[in-house]
């Protein structure tokens, strides 16, 4: 017995060098060809502000509060084109001038009238105070007797005549001064003016061109769009969902599409008291929001396109996340300190589409995926936190 059990183990010992040589191949085959741990981007659940908003469903337009496409009233040949694009003009200045020099000869000519008017008003009222003397001298002859009764009726109504001549004449002043008005109300109508402080934006006339007015009913091409760029506001659509939740004074975003990288502090300063119902598109309300401080550095031009992040509500110092990180029903993949991820579902409150707070499920300090796009992120892998290199 003593000397089979001697072989077996001499037989054991022979062949444990190869049974070790076998294991670590197994085990370096097993490590060099086991599954690397997916790389992926780690964000902490921190406390801070959520804010929920309403953002436009299509791209809103950089307005101006006053903009005039102005025509002249009148008609007529274009004699003085006084501005030209791009200018900058003030209030009550004169933009453009129509031939009109029929209208000022007739000007000129109730002037003349006027003085004309004026000066037999002079001689018919002396006549007739000269008149209204003789009669009453005429009085006072006939009490002593020194001429008849019918030579004081005339003397009296001598000068009633000639007192009713200079009222007459009186009333002429008034006509040519009525004449005058007409005239200068027509020169008014061949000059088109500045309504307000602004910039020539366009000019569809030119010197020597007819600006012809249209019917009525039908708009007047404009000659001049004069556009006041000292006040904008952004113009944009909501979709009629999210419309009860939008009042006036209401705080929002401001970005544009030309100013990359930036945003503009805005206010609600109106929303349309009706929804828009275009064919082939949602039902809309527009909302019209001013810039609190409008761009001063950049180049700020009306018809920009720009889109409107408008806040309804806010909550401080609650615990958020990114809402990318949120799978379909509020699920969440949460790294473990064992570097496997699990799914949590998540209760939410406020959200946007950069932050969600969350009520429950997670607790502050935890890390949850945000690469959840990469191939095999998913419960139960196991995966390796990518370190975000320092910015230079």
């Amino acid at each position: 017995m003593t000397l089979s059990r001697h072989r077996e183990q001499n037989r054991l010992l022979k062949y444990l060098p190869y049974l070790v040589v076998l294991l670590l191949l197994a085990v370096a085959a097993w490590y060099f060809t086991r599954p690397e741990p997916v790389r992926v981007q780690l964000a902490k659940v921190e406390r801070g502000m959520v804010e929920a908003t309403v953002s436009n469903t299509r791209a809103g337009t950089v307005k101006a509060c006053r903009r005039a496409k102005l025509a002249p009233p009148a008609g007529g040949q274009i004699a003085h084109l006084l501005v030209k694009k791009g200018d900058r003009v003030k209030a009550d200045q004169i933009l453009l001038e129509l031939w009109n020099d029929d209208l000022q000869a007739q000007a000129r000519l109730a002037e003349q009238q006027l003085k004309t008017a004026s000066t037999h008003v002079d001689e018919v009222c002396t006549v007739a105070d000269m008149s209204s003397k003789e009669a009453v001298r005429a009085r006072q002859l006939r009490e002593r007797g020194f001429i008849s009764t019918e030579g004081l009726e005339r003397a009296e109504a001598d000068a009633k005549a000639k007192q009713a001549s200079c009222t007459a004449a009186r009333s002429e002043i008034a006509q040519s001064r009525s004449r005058i008005d007409v005239a200068q109300a027509g020169l008014r109508r061949m000059v088109l003016r500045a309504p307000f402080n602004g910039i020539i934006a366009d000019i569809s006339g030119e010197l020597g061109e007819y600006a012809t007015p249209s019917p009525p009913g039908i708009p007047t091409p404009p000659a001049i769009d004069l556009i006041d760029d000292s006040c904008m506001f952004v113009s944009a659509p909501i979709d009629e969902v999210d419309a009860a939740n939008i009042k006036v004074g209401q705080m929002s975003r401001i970005t544009l599409d030309a100013i990359k990288g930036k945003s503009f502090a805005g206010k609600v300063k109106r929303i349309a008291p009706y929804v828009l119902e275009l064919e082939k598109q949602a039902r809309t309300v527009e909302v019209e929001v001013e810039f609190v401080e409008p761009p001063t550095s950049e180049n700020l031009l009306v018809g920009y396109s720009a889109d409107v992040e408008i806040v309804h509500d806010s909550r401080a110092n609650v615990l958020r996340i990114p809402t990318q990180t949120m799978l379909e029903g509020k699920r969440v993949l949460l790294y473990r300190a064992d570097g496997v991820l699990e799914e949590r579902t998540v209760t939410t409150g406020l959200a946007n589409w950069e932050q969600a707070e969350i009520t429950a499920g997670l607790n502050e300090g935890d890390q949850i995926v945000m690469s959840l796009d990469r191939a095999g992120v998913k419960a139960g892998a196991r995966v390796q936190p990518e370190v975000n290199k320092p910015a230079k």
